[in-house]
């Protein structure tokens, strides 16, 4: 059956939308959920550390089990599966629950997004028709990431938080039904046995949730805490099998011989880097904005605006400037510039101008981590074999959601541990929550600091127009 490559690009952007939107929808409802299920302070991370954990940690096994039983298979798979994880998340009752499915969402969404990427680039041939494509999908996204705040504010403020969970459902029922129509199948053919490396995935992701629960934990129980030191021993020790694993396996998820491109591995810390300043900045700032300054959440999805927007033009803009200078210096700026912008919005506290420090500090940010992002894309497959492309932009997108739900991790637990000293000693409730935003983003500044020691270490290079394209999308 002769399908439309248009159409089909079509149901495809709309599903990366749904994922994307719902990275960004569920920030400005944390406040609303803490509330009404009780999630503790240090807790209420785990709402989006578990989405992010799991989908970085199976992102790579879900892009190789597409290529080998069949990415329109696996693409349907990951869509049921988001949908019905999204209503059970828009159900739950305790923050157990909810922590539980958005676990597996994040699992749906890392068999759904591979599967979709990969079946975008088997539909249209490299050239113009793949780069608008990818322009098309990209741009989606995109408009998706910037467009979330804003739609879980209309949703929160007019009904509850739970539809911004919920409203993932008709949208994957819907895709779900039409994808036969409009997309076809298509997978890798091989003569020998298949292989998905379940034990590599499995490792990894346990490895990393180890390490994350025990940073969580540092903050009631103490650094040395047995408990504390065991999590973060197993995670550690779980992380060494996994690497044992991988160096041995015929058909590794992640093939270690990628790490001797000094481009992947720089564009890896960068964008890991890049994701834990901006899953932390994005997390306190929306809890800031409702809990101290008062607030609704579509009012907090509309002053997240700005940097949406700014983002969107920076990544054109940084193509235009990795053209002409090459990927170092606008890393390297990039870098300087996320760096400046989170300090000028550690600057705003209860009553101060949005106009003058919170607005300027989310458009400098949201113009340095794409300027970060674009020529990081573009040096991670700069050196790597054809062959191994897709495994090495897998690790990298990996990097960026697994470097997120760490850092995030580590930032909101120091920031909380501020808030519990500063209320110790006397201070009020607001005070408080006002210097734990500013300690936390601090924090972050020094993550996105590490970028600037990060861009001096990265290959300069001088892209072509396909490879702009790639990473435009990528960043």
């Amino acid at each position: 059956m002769q399908r439309n490559p248009w159409s089909t690009l079509a149901v495809l952007a709309v599903a990366q939308f749904m994922v994307v939107l719902d990275v960004t929808i569920v920030n400005v409802a944390l406040p609303d959920i803490q509330q009404d299920l009780g999630f503790s302070a240090s807790g209420l991370q785990w709402v989006v550390s578990a989405y992010t954990l799991l989908f970085g940690g199976f992102l790579l096994l879900g892009g190789r089990a597409a290529d080998l039983l069949g990415r329109r298979r696996l693409f349907i798979v990951g869509l049921v599966l988001f949908g019905v994880t999204s209503l059970i998340a828009g159900l739950a009752q305790t923050p157990e629950q909810l922590v539980v499915m958005r676990a597996i969402q994040g699992l749906g969404g890392a068999l759904l997004s591979p599967a979709a990427f990969a079946i975008l680039t088997v539909t249209f041939k490299q050239g113009r028709d793949r780069n608008i494509a990818m322009g098309v999908w990209g741009g989606l996204a995109g408009l998706g990431g910037t467009l979330g705040v804003i739609a879980g504010g209309l949703l929160v403020d007019s009904l509850s938080w739970r539809w911004v969970f919920l409203v993932n459902v008709p949208i994957a029922v819907a895709l779900a039904a039409i994808v036969p129509l409009f997309v076809g199948e298509s997978k890798i053919t091989t003569t020998g046995t298949r292989t998905f490396d379940v034990a590599g995935a499995l490792l990894s992701t346990a490895g990393l949730l180890a390490i994350v629960l025990g940073v969580i934990r540092a903050e009631p129980l103490g650094w040395s805490s047995p408990q504390v030191i065991g999590l973060l021993a197993g995670g550690l020790a779980l992380l060494a099998a996994f690497v044992r694993v991988e160096s041995r396996s015929a058909a590794p998820l992640v093939p270690l011989s990628l790490f001797r491109s000094r481009g992947l591995t720089t564009s890896i810390v960068a964008l890991a880097l890049n994701g834990a300043a901006f899953l932390a900045m994005f997390f306190l700032t929306a809890i800031f904005l409702q809990q101290v300054r008062g607030l609704t959440a579509l009012e907090t999805g509309l002053q997240f605006l700005p940097m949406g927007i700014a983002a969107i033009a920076s990544a054109v803009l940084a193509s235009q400037l990795v053209t002409r200078f090459g990927t170092k210096p606008v890393q390297l700026g990039g870098a300087v510039i996320s760096v400046l912008g989170l300090l000028l919005l550690s600057g705003a506290d209860a009553t101060g101008s949005y106009a003058l420090t919170i607005m300027p500090g989310l458009v400098l940010f949201g113009v340095g981590i794409i300027a970060v992002g674009t020529p990081a894309s573009i040096a991670a497959v700069s050196d790597v074999s054809h062959d191994q492309a897709g495994a090495a932009s897998g690790v990298v997108n990996a990097g960026y959601q697994v470097g997120g739900a760490l850092g995030l991790a580590a930032i909101t637990t120091l920031a909380t541990t501020h808030v519990e000293g500063l209320l110790t000693g006397g201070a009020g409730q607001q005070e408080a929550l006002v210097g734990g935003f500013e300690r936390g983003l601090l924090i972050a500044a020094l993550f996105a600091a590490a970028n600037i020691v990060t861009a001096l270490g990265a290959p300069r290079l001088h892209p072509t127009s396909d490879q702009l394209v790639e990473a435009a999308v990528a960043a």
